[in-house]
């Protein structure tokens, strides 16, 4: 999946960032739908490109509860120019 979302993004080999939220934002890429949970991670539907993927359960991190959706957006750690900070 993530292979998808960085296609074409310059210098990807030095890394990238993962735009990611439980709401639709301007530009997202992919719309992932919550299957099921196990092993205390969560099972993904990307419809556009019939992929599944399990986030581990780091994902509650980010999020209270596993979200029903999750829009995302790769982008390139230079679009300014310069690197941005990577925490």
């Amino acid at each position: 999946m993530i292979d998808i979302l960085v296609e074409g993004i310059a210098n990807v080999d030095e890394g990238f960032k993962l735009l990611f939220s439980a709401n639709p934002f301007p530009g997202y890429q992919a719309e992932i739908i919550g299957l099921r949970s196990e092993y205390n991670g969560h099972w993904y539907y990307w419809n556009k490109n019939n992929l599944q993927g399990w986030l581990c359960p780091a994902l509650l991190k980010y999020f209270r509860e596993p979200p029903n959706k999750i829009y995302c957006k790769a982008e390139s750690l230079y679009s300014s120019g310069r690197p941005h900070l990577i925490y």
